[in-house]
């Protein structure tokens, strides 16, 4: 899973100079949003990104400098066409960016995040933020799938459990939050930043050949769990699909049929042949998966179609239901054009159908 949190939980907690960057507030238009992170170790972007550009090289140096001194601290930019700044006249907006200089004071918290997403558990990440009289800034967080109370102050806790508990039930549609408690001494309101963090969307590629491979790929960069399944050992093994986050060697029918589907399952048949794509097809029909796509000519398409009307295998409104010819129209011919016009159907449904 490609989660940046997971990565900081799989980090060594010895290691130097790790410094976490995140977009806490964004107003106007803007290069990300609220949520949006980037890893630096020792001043050096690892992965993830808070905005790219001049924003992004200014949060690198302060965060290698944040390595050195230890202090975190809240960045302000204001990418006004206004600004006094010309450099970060960009987009016409600003951002506020969170920057922790140690977060593997949190490893315990985010491997237990992990866990819970592994278990498919979502939950949500709650950050305190405090500072006080003299500036200095603490960083706590905090992981809570609803189940159980946060360690949180009597006058804060049950107003983040709700706010927590309502990102959880709307399957973080709400989206990332941030709340402010007034302190009673001459300092910062204490915030609460609190993100959610769910399960990836599942992508299940039926067919290790070349296609799957490609289609694997995309789908890891982005940010689909990858799932690939094919009888054939000589091409489904971690060698042949490097990004895939699970190989599946069985009869690919059977492997589907055993695969749990639902509104974030995205299915994408690629197999060798008519025979393994009926398989490959029967366990998804009315299965709820948000997208089922089958590669395959027109004639192909049409002569299956009929296969599975006349076995009843699908009614007419279920076979309408599945996308295929898979992919957009962009007049691929190549194996990495065939991927690229999957991938963009399936975040297509994936952002604006579903």
């Amino acid at each position: 899973m490609n989660n940046i949190y997971f990565q900081i939980g799989e980090t060594d907690p010895l290691t130097p100079g790790v410094v976490l960057a995140t977009v806490t507030a964004a107003t106007g238009s803007t290069p990300q949003k609220p949520g949006s992170s980037a890893l630096f170790v020792n001043g050096k972007l690892i992965a993830g990104t808070v905005g790219g550009g001049v924003v992004e090289n200014k949060v690198m140096k302060y965060a290698g400098r944040c390595a050195v001194t230890g202090e975190s601290a809240l960045l302000g930019f204001n990418l006004d066409k206004d600004a006094p700044d010309p450099e970060e006249a960009l987009c016409g907006g600003a951002l506020t960016i969170l920057v922790d200089a140690h977060p593997l004071k949190h490893i315990s918290v985010l491997r237990e995040m992990q866990q819970s997403i592994r278990e498919g558990l979502p939950g949500v990440l709650v950050t305190r933020v405090t500072t006080s009289g003299d500036s200095t800034m603490q960083i706590r967080r905090y992981w809570t799938t609803g189940k159980t109370d946060l360690p949180l102050p009597a006058e804060s806790r049950d107003r983040i459990m709700e706010e927590a508990a309502a990102i959880i039930t709307s399957g973080g549609k709400t989206g990332y939050r941030e709340i402010k408690f007034p302190t009673t001494e001459p300092a910062e309101p204490t915030r609460f930043l609190l993100e959610p963090v769910f399960p990836l969307p599942r992508l299940v590629i039926a067919g290790a050949g070349h296609v799957g491979k490609a289609v694997s790929y995309m789908g890891r960069f982005l940010g689909f769990e990858v799932t690939v399944i094919d009888d054939r050992i000589e091409f489904a093994n971690r060698k042949n699909l490097p990004d895939a986050d699970n190989i599946i060697v069985n009869d690919i029918g059977k492997g589907m049929a055993e695969l749990p589907k639902d509104k974030d399952t995205y299915v994408v048949i690629v197999t060798r042949g008519h025979s393994s794509d009926a398989e490959a097809l029967k366990p998804c029909i009315g299965s709820g998966a948000a997208y089922v796509g089958l590669m395959g000519s027109k004639v192909k398409v049409a002569t299956m179609r009929a296969r599975f009307l006349e076995n009843k295998w699908a009614t007419e409104a279920e076979w309408n239901e599945i996308f295929t010819p898979i992919g957009l129209e962009i007049g691929s011919q190549t194996v990495e054009e065939i991927a690229v016009s999957i991938a963009a159907q399936l975040v297509r449904v994936r952002r604006i159908e579903n």
